[in-house]
């Protein structure tokens, strides 16, 4: 999955996006506020984390104009300033959690998993779908108990799926959610990798709707 992540400190910035790679997720940063609304506002994330001291705009102001444009995804805050009033602002502001620097890059990575999966309607950090679980804490899916070896890009694919399942996803959602803005897509290179990903997995666990996309659909209970 991609994530925008926004911050003007140098160490900081390179910290969390290595260990938000490692993670499995696609990073995009930015260090500016003015270029980090536009990208917000125009490309397709997952969620952002985003400092609230940057130049050229602030955080919050940030924040507020993706709501007021109906930039609805999760958004975790970092920040410096401590008082209790800030963080507050910047949860009515649309902020789905709150950090204060300095941090622990575990609790950081946490926090942001827990509100992708909440902003997707799931809870628990495993997801299950017929025969196939997807822990996302360990970054790990398996079948009928047998741990499943995946590239990381066909890992984000399946993670990204069963996280919205029962929901038909386009190759252009895919595409956007798995590849970085400076990227350069191919038109075929997610069919490609569903392709590559089915052969490891049962045949009906990821199914085709011609002409829309892919889903994974949940299996109906025998009544």
């Amino acid at each position: 999955m991609r994530v925008l992540l926004v911050e003007d400190d140098d160490r900081i910035r390179e910290d969390v996006s290595r260990a938000l790679e490692a993670s499995g997720y696609v990073v995009d940063t930015e260090t500016n506020g003015e270029e980090a609304w536009f990208l917000g506002d125009t490309e397709t994330y997952a969620a952002a984390i985003l400092d609230l001291g940057l130049p050229g705009m602030d955080g919050l102001s940030v924040l507020k104009r993706w709501r007021a444009g109906g930039r609805d995804f999760p958004v975790l805050v970092l920040t410096a300033r401590g008082a209790w009033t800030e963080r507050v602002e910047g949860i009515d502001a649309g902020a789905d959690d709150y950090l204060p620097k300095p941090f622990r890059m575990e609790e950081l990575v946490a926090r942001l998993r827990a509100i992708i999966r909440r902003s997707g309607g799931q809870a628990n950090p495993v997801v299950i779908v017929g025969e196939a679980e997807l822990d996302t804490r360990q970054m790990r899916l398996s079948v009928r108990g047998v741990p499943v070896n995946l590239s990381p890009q066909e890992y984000r694919l399946v993670a990204y799926l069963m996280l919205n399942k029962g929901r038909v996803v386009s190759q252009q959602e895919l595409s956007e959610h798995l590849q970085s803005v400076h990227f350069e897509r191919e038109s075929n290179a997610i069919e490609v990798l569903v392709g590559r990903v089915r052969r490891k997995l049962p045949s009906t666990l990821i199914e085709t709707r011609r002409g829309f996309g892919y889903i994974v659909d949940v299996p109906v209970e025998a009544s």
